[in-house]
C-alpha cells in the first residue's frame, strides 16, 4: 500500500504529526494530489545533484498541469484556482534553487514513514493491554455523559414547570372570575375548585424548588468536572507535549481534550438558557420565598464564573514553535529564520468562529532583563482564530515569524548572568472575547486570556544549535512550569533515570531504534564514572553534560552524542536501524564480547576521541599460542563516509604487512552473523560496480576502473602467523588493482612453499 495512504489509516495523534510536516512552502494538497508520482522518485538523490533537481522540479511543474486539466474537465473551478495558486507560489519560490524542494520533500517523506514506524510500534506493543490512560478517558467520558443527561433533564423539568404554570395561572384567573361573578357555581363546587388550584399550587412550588435544585447540582457536576479538566487533563496533556518536544512518545490528541471542554462550555452555555427561562417565568408568576427569587442571581453569577474559568484555560499552544527546517529541534530560534507556532482553542463553538483575535508577544513577562538579549517580533504578529483554515478546530497558525535582535548599547555585556544558549525567553499570545450575556441581569465583561509556549532559546549562529537544544533537554526533563526562565541560574542535576530515557529518545526519534541497556550502561559509565555501578539516582550535573570535558576530551558529552546523531542520520541510518551498530561500548567490554569467538569476528562502535562523530570496527585473531588479538581500525568521519559507505569500506577492506599480500580480516559480524550476509543487501549492484578490465590493454576501455578501499598496515609476523590461501574469489578481486605477473612476484618472493598456490593462479589468469 502506498506510504500516503497508509497515513491516513492512522489514529488522529499521528495525522496531527503529518500535519505539522506541511505549511506554505509545501502545501498537502501536492502530497495529496501527486502522492504516487512523488513516492516514485529518489528525493534523496535529487537533493543533491543540482541539475536532477531541476528536471525534477519541472516534472513537478508538469504534474500539477496535468491536474489542473483534469479538475478542468470536472468542472472543478475552485481546485483548478488552488492548482494555479499553487504552482505559481512554487515557482517563486523553488524556481531558482529546486535543490531546496528536493530536501523539503526528502525530509517529509523521511518523517512520514518515522510516524508510520512509531505507529506500528505503539500498535504492537499495545495489544492486549488496557493502558491507565484509557480507564482514565473512559472515566471522563462517563462523567461527560453524565452531565449531559442531567442538561437534559434539567431541559424536560423546565418546559413541565412552565406547562405546570400556565396551567395553573390559568386556573387562578379562571377561579377568580368565577368567584366574582358566581356563574352557576355551588358553594360546595366552588370550594372544590379552589382544593384543586391549592394541591396545583403546591405541585408547582415543589417543581419550582426541584428545578433550582437540579440546575445546582448540575452545576455542581460540572464544577467537578472542569476542575478534572483543568487541574488535571490539561496539565497532563501539556507535560507530554513537553516530553513529545523532546523526543518522547507522540503526544496524545489534543482533539479528545477539545470535546470534554467543549461539551463543558455547551453545558453551561445551556444552564445559563435555563436560568433566562427562569426568569421568565418569575417575572410571569412569583411568590414570597420563590426559590428562583431566591436562588437566580447565584446560579447566574456561579455559571458565568465557571464559564469564564472554563474559557480562559481553553487557548492552548498547540504546536510549539520551531524553525521549518529543523523540525525534530522545536524551541530553539536562531534569529533571521522564520518558525512557525499553531495556537488552538479548545471550547470550538460555532459563536466563536472569527470572534478571537489573537496577539503574539516575546518576552512580555520578563522584568530582569540586565544583561539579557532583547528581539523584536517581525511579520504578521496577529491571527484570527477560524475553523475554516484549521481541519475545523478553532485554531491560529503563526508561520511567518521571526526574531531580531535589538542593538541598543549596553543591551549585553560581559557581565551577562548567562551564555547565549543558557538564555530563557518567552512567547506569549493574548486575546480577548466579549461573553454574551444571553440576557441575564449581569454586566458585559470583556474576558482577556492569554497563552504561552514553553521556553524558547534564540540563537544567531546554526552551530549553536547543539547547545542550544541541550538546553530545551535539560529544561523540558527537569520542571514543567513554563515561567521559570532564570532555570539555567542555578541548573538542577538529573537524575541518571531521568537522563538515560531522554538519550534514548534522541535516537528514537530520528531513527527506528532507541538505546538498549548495555549501550546505557556504556553511557552511565562515562558520565558517573564505573564506580558508581549505574546507580539510577546517580546525580550527572548540568556541567558535566554540556559544559565540561567528558573522560578529559577537548568536548563534552553531549556534544559527542550530537556529533553521532548527526553522523548516523546522514551516513548509518539503516545500519542502525537493522541493528548492526553495537555503537556504545566501552573497549573492556568489547574485548570480553569478541574473546572466544571466531577469528575475523568484528563489531562496530562509535569512537570516543571524535567530536563530530566516528565509527570504527574492532575484529579479533588468535596468535599461535591461541590467545586473543584484538585490532581497531582508525575512525571513520563524515569525510571517509560521505566518500565511501560503510558496507562498501567492510566489503573491501584491507590489512597488509610490508611487501606481503593484502587480505580482508573481516569474516563475521559479532556475534557469528556471515559478513556479506549481514552487509550485502548494501553492497552495489553488479550494474554499479566496476566492470573487471584487461589490465594488458587498458586503452580498450579508455581508463582503467578504480574503488576506493581502505588498507591497514599490521606488523610482518602477524599476517605471516595467520594468512590464509587465497579462493579464486580474491584473487579476482586483486587482480582488478594488481597485474597478475605483481601477485606472482610477490608470491614467488615472500612467502615459501607457494608454488601449488602459484600454479592454481596462473590457471585462473589463463581462464580470464
Amino acid at each position: 500500500m502506498a506510504q500516503w495512504c497508509q497515513l491516513q489509516m492512522l489514529d488522529c495523534k499521528y495525522l496531527e504529526q503529518v500535519d505539522q510536516l506541511y505549511d506554505d512552502s509545501f502545501p498537502m494538497d501536492i502530497r495529496q494530489y501527486l502522492s504516487r508520482w512523488i513516492e516514485s522518485i529518489d528525493w534523496d538523490t535529487v537533493a543533491v545533484q543540482d541539475s536532477l533537481a531541476t528536471v525534477r522540479f519541472h516534472d513537478l511543474l508538469a504534474q500539477l498541469d496535468d491536474q489542473h486539466s483534469r479538475f478542468a474537465l470536472e468542472n472543478n473551478f475552485l481546485l483548478q484556482h488552488n492548482i494555479r495558486k499553487i504552482k505559481r507560489n512554487l515557482q517563486d519560490r523553488f524556481q531558482e534553487d529546486p535543490v531546496h524542494m528536493a530536501m523539503i520533500i526528502s525530509r517529509n517523506l523521511k518523517e512520514e514513514q518515522r510516524i508510520l514506524a512509531t505507529a506500528k510500534s505503539v500498535e504492537q506493543e499495545g495489544e492486549g493491554v488496557v493502558s491507565a490512560m484509557v480507564v482514565e478517558k473512559q472515566k471522563l467520558d462517563n462523567k461527560v455523559k453524565e452531565m449531559k443527561d442531567r442538561v437534559q433533564l434539567a431541559d424536560l423539568n423546565i418546559k413541565n414547570l412552565e406547562d405546570l404554570q400556565d396551567e395553573y395561572v390559568f386556573k387562578i384567573n379562571t377561579l377568580k372570575n368565577r368567584e366574582n361573578e358566581m356563574n352557576g357555581m355551588t358553594p360546595k363546587e366552588l370550594e372544590k375548585e379552589k382544593m384543586t388550584v391549592g394541591r396545583m399550587g403546591f405541585e408547582l412550588k415543589a417543581k419550582r424548588q426541584d428545578v433550582v435544585t437540579q440546575l445546582t447540582d448540575l452545576l455542581n457536576v460540572t464544577q467537578a468536572l472542569l476542575s478534572d479538566l483543568i487541574s488535571e487533563e490539561l496539565p497532563e496533556w501539556k507535560q507530554r507535549q513537553q516530553i513529545a518536544c523532546i523526543g518522547g512518545p507522540p503526544n496524545a490528541c489534543v482533539d479528545q481534550l477539545q470535546n470534554w471542554f467543549t461539551a463543558v462550555a455547551e453545558s453551561l452555555q445551556q444552564v445559563r438558557q435555563h436560568l433566562k427561562k427562569l426568569q421568565e417565568l418569575e417575572q410571569k408568576f412569583t411568590y414570597d420565598s420563590d426559590p428562583i427569587t431566591q436562588k437566580k442571581t447565584i446560579l447566574e453569577a456561579r455559571a458565568l464564573e465557571l464559564l469564564k474559568n472554563l474559557l480562559s484555560n481553553s487557548l492552548v499552544v498547540e504546536r510549539q514553535p520551531c524553525m521549518p527546517t529543523h523540525p525534530q529541534r522545536p524551541l530553539v530560534l536562531k534569529t533571521g529564520v522564520q518558525f512557525t507556532v499553531k495556537l488552538r482553542f479548545l471550547v470550538k463553538l460555532q459563536e466563536f468562529n472569527y470572534q478571537l483575535k489573537v496577539k503574539a508577544v516575546f518576552d512580555k513577562d520578563v522584568t530582569e532583563k540586565k544583561g539579557f538579549r532583547k528581539f523584536n517580533v517581525l511579520g504578521t504578529n496577529t491571527k484570527v482564530m477560524n475553523m475554516e483554515e484549521s481541519n475545523g478546530s478553532l485554531a491560529a497558525e503563526f508561520r511567518h515569524l521571526q526574531l531580531k535582535e535589538q542593538k541598543v548599547a549596553g543591551n549585553r555585556t560581559n557581565e551577562g548572568p548567562l551564555i547565549v544558549t543558557e538564555e530563557l525567553h518567552s512567547l506569549s499570545f493574548e486575546s480577548e472575547l466579549q461573553l454574551n450575556q444571553s440576557g441575564l441581569n449581569i454586566k458585559l465583561e470583556l474576558l482577556r486570556m492569554q497563552a504561552m509556549s514553553l521556553p524558547v532559546v534564540v540563537i544567531s549562529n546554526v552551530c549553536q544549535l547543539p547547545s542550544g537544544w541541550a538546553s530545551i533537554l535539560w529544561y523540558n526533563m527537569l520542571t514543567t512550569e513554563p515561567k521559570n526562565l532564570k532555570f539555567f541560574l542555578t541548573p538542577p542535576p538529573a537524575k541518571w533515570s531521568q537522563l538515560s530515557e531522554v538519550l534514548s529518545w534522541q535516537f528514537s526519534s530520528v531513527t527506528k531504534r532507541g538505546l538498549n541497556q548495555e549501550q546505557l550502561n556504556m553511557l552511565a559509565d562515562k558520565l558517573l564514572g564505573a564506580k558508581a555501578m549505574r546507580n539510577p539516582e546517580g546525580q550527572i550535573p548540568w556541567t558535566k553534560f554540556c559544559k565540561q570535558s567528558a573522560n578529559e576530551k577537548a568536548f563534552p558529552f553531549w556534544l559527542w552524542i550530537e556529533g553521532i546523531l548527526d553522523v548516523i542520520k546522514r551516513h548509518l541510518l539503516s545500519l542502525w536501524n537493522d541493528g548492526s551498530i553495537m555503537g556504545f561500548i566501552s573497549k573492556e567490554r568489547e574485548k570480553a564480547l569478541l574473546s572466544d569467538k571466531c577469528p575475523g569476528t568484528f563489531l562496530l562502535r562509535f569512537s570516543e576521541s571524535s567530536r563530530e562523530g566516528a565509527i570504527t570496527f574492532t575484529w579479533v585473531e588468535h596468535d599461535v599460542h591461541d590467545k586473543p588479538l584484538y585490532h581497531s581500525v582508525e575512525p571513520y568521519t563524515k569525510k571517509e563516509l560521505s566518500a565511501v559507505s560503510l558496507p562498501d569500506i567492510i566489503r573491501t577492506y584491507k590489512v597488509m604487512a610490508a611487501e606481503n599480500i593484502p587480505e580482508n580480516p573481516l569474516r563475521f559480524l559479532y556475534p557469528d552473523i556471515p559478513k556479506d550476509k549481514a552487509f550485502g543487501k548494501y553492497y552495489p549492484k553488479p550494474s554499479e560496480t566496476s566492470e573487471p578490465m584487461d589490465v594488458e590493454n587498458p586503452e580498450t576501455t579508455g581508463y582503467m576502473k578504480t574503488e576506493l578501499i581502505s588498507v591497514s598496515e599490521v606488523p610482518p609476523s602477524r599476517l605471516q602467523d595467520n594468512i590464509l590461501p587465497m579462493s579464486p574469489d580474491d584473487y579476482k578481486a586483486l587482480s582488478q588493482y594488481v597485474s597478475p605477473r605483481d601477485i606472482d612476484a610477490v608470491t614467488n618472493d615472500l612467502i615459501p612453499g607457494f608454488e601449488e598456490f602459484e600454479v592454481q593462479m596462473n590457471e585462473y589468469a589463463d581462464e580470464n
